[in-house]
């Protein structure tokens, strides 16, 4: 192993930590590694700098914006929207029915998308109708990841698949290549997230006050020069043994107790963090001595009110609560920064943060709350003018999941001229006259040039961390190609795996993909394993088609955790499930589709 491997590797693990515990945004994390690998010699300049012109890329970048032009425009509503219309059905055929559905429209536009349209429908069904949101949100999300696995478009993974492929020698997929192993797995695993859809949690009747425990305050007050607290000790204060409210820490000349003991006494000018009910947030309010500073709720959520204007008629306020979707302009900002810009005229209250291995209690009290920023699956509650809230429909990439009402009709004229642009582009890159990159590309002109879609609403929507992930993995396939790490890795693996069955040798292949992919991005998986999968192959002398398959959908069906893919991502942020449904029923799915896989594509070898 020569020291330029040992370099590519370091890197490659360093990468995998970093999106596992998602230390930092993954477009910082991209950018990081085509600095480390430019630095370390391991590509030269215009390698490093590859992944922006890479045809993968490109052509990802003009489907996320013709789907956009297909969600403006009303398209994908009105594919969706005659679920309604099946509300009658009995539970245990609508369920089927809407991932089929789901499946046939991702097949052919952007998963992300077609998911985010779904769960506003799916929300003002269950309101209206009843129907159990908790049972539809998930298999949803899986129905759109194995809908998108059937065609080359489907989703942005195959796209990558593919060119990385085809950048190593492979021969080019076509537009419908694997769809009838893409239909077989969606057939099953509906069969089976049908059946196990009993496991799923019920539907629960909650408040927004009981959703976002608005009960629950962490509270930071300061000890005033006229308290009785001064000069007392924590135990022989209310603060002690209470079971209402909890003394979490105390800040004192710059220096902070994360672990405040009964003996510490208590002085003037201290700042305290308590944890507290409502009630008892009104009662400290009027304690003598005490001022409050500001008002925060931390259970994976961080609150903090703003003070009401005395003109303003609680009767006349409502309460909205908003999803946080990729591209929006309010990620990476605090409440704090939120309140500084106009979000229609709503003021924030609360935010629900998305789980992650993260995202504990402790970890947030020992940060600075008011540092906490939105990301992508996060949930705003936000307050609101009764007659304001259909102004909230102007905020972009934002999903209203407290109030369903569905956005006015579209313009019919443009929603036709986009479906037809859709189904144009689709034609053409499944008839082979035009790639997918130039048909795609061709299908933006044209929607520009209909106004279905406005450069400026495009700059600000596009899930520019997507475009970044893509440009620095694929430098990082680069230099493992570059220093023959892919070959060493595939030679061990070739070693290891000589004289077994091609059963077991896809098989394997197949099973670290998943791995993979349940862990870090599919598309940053597909990057990695696409050069290895092939070099194993050839080392073998064994067909290449078979290989390259077991990687992508290897690196779609990461079902069992909630981070591998975005959409499960955004389910999971909803709150409505917990790490255990992904990992059972999931798990069921992903094993059930991998042995299954096996099968399918060891028959091919």
């Amino acid at each position: 192993m020569t020291v330029e491997i040992i370099l590519v590797f370091s890197i490659l693990l360093i990468t995998i930590a970093l999106f596992a515990f998602e230390v930092f945004p993954v477009d910082k994390i991209a950018l990081f590694i085509i600095v480390a690998l430019a630095v370390c010699g391991l590509v030269n300049p215009e390698e490093a700098i590859s992944g922006f012109s890479n045809t993968a890329t490109i052509t990802v970048l003009a489907l996320m914006i013709v789907a956009i032009g297909m969600e403006d425009t009303g398209v994908i509503s009105t594919l969706a929207r005659f679920l309604k219309k099946l509300h009658v059905l009995p539970f245990i055929i609508l369920l089927p029915v809407f991932m089929f559905i789901t499946a046939g429209i991702s097949a052919f536009i952007s998963t992300t998308a077609v998911v985010i349209v779904f769960i506003k429908i799916i929300s003002e069904l269950s309101s209206r109708f009843n129907l159990p949101e908790s049972k539809l949100l998930l298999p949803i999300s899986f129905a759109g990841i194995l809908g998108g696995s059937c065609t080359l478009m489907g989703t942005s993974t195959n796209l990558i698949v593919n060119s990385v492929a085809l950048n190593l020698g492979a021969e080019r997929f076509s537009f419908f290549e694997f769809s009838f192993y893409g239909i077989i797995f969606l057939v099953v695993s509906i069969v089976i997230i049908t059946i196990a859809s009993r496991w799923l949690p019920k539907e629960r009747k909650e408040t927004i006050e009981d959703e976002y425990k608005i009960e629950n305050y962490v509270t930071s007050v300061f000890v005033t020069e006229n308290s009785s607290l001064i000069g007392k000790k924590i135990e022989d204060t209310f603060l002690f043994n209470n079971e209402d409210i909890s003394l979490l820490k105390i800040s004192r000349n710059s220096q902070t107790n994360n672990a405040p003991g009964r003996y510490i006494t208590l002085k003037k000018g201290d700042k305290l963090l308590l944890l507290c009910n409502l009630d008892n947030l009104m009662k400290l309010n009027e304690f003598e001595g005490l001022d409050i500073h500001e008002r925060l709720s931390v259970s994976e959520t961080v609150y903090k009110l703003e003070d009401m204007e005395e003109e303003d008629n609680p009767e006349n306020l409502g309460f909205a609560e908003l999803l946080i979707l990729p591209g929006s302009q309010l990620i990476g900002k605090s409440l704090k920064e939120i309140r500084r810009q106009s979000i229609q005229n709503a003021t924030p209250i609360a935010i629900r943060k998305r789980k992650n291995i993260r995202n504990t209690k402790e970890r947030l009290i020992r940060k600075d709350i008011r540092q906490i920023a939105l990301k992508p699956g996060d949930r705003l509650l936000v307050e609101i003018p009764k007659q304001d809230i259909p102004r909230l429909e102007l905020l972009e990439n934002v999903a209203i999941l407290q109030e369903h009402d569905i956005p006015a009709e579209k313009n019919n004229f443009k929603k036709s001229i986009a479906f037809g642009i859709l189904l144009l582009i689709i034609g053409l890159a499944a008839s082979g006259l035009l790639t997918i990159l130039i048909s795609s590309l061709l299908g933006v002109s044209l929607l520009l040039l209909s106004q279905c879609i406005k450069l400026t609403d495009v700059y600000h929507r596009v899930n520019w961390q997507v475009i970044f992930l893509l440009a620095g993995m694929i430098p990082l396939g680069i230099a493992m190609h570059n220093t023959g790490a892919d070959q060493w890795l595939s030679n061990q693996l070739i070693d290891l795996l000589s004289g077994r069955s091609n059963f077991i040798i896809i098989g394997l292949i197949f099973l670290i993909t998943m791995v993979m992919s349940g862990v870090i991005s599919n598309n940053a998986t597909a990057i990695i394993m696409t050069p290895i999968a092939i070099s194993i192959a050839a080392g073998m002398e064994l067909p290449f088609k078979p290989f390259i398959l077991a990687v992508l959908f290897g690196a779609n069906f990461s079902f069992f955790t909630p981070v591998g893919y975005q959409t499960n991502t955004l389910i999971y942020g909803m709150g409505i499930y917990k790490f255990r449904h992904f990992l059972i029923i999931g798990g069921i799915v992903s094993i059930t589709l991998w042995i299954l896989g096996t099968f399918m594509l060891s028959s091919l070898l």
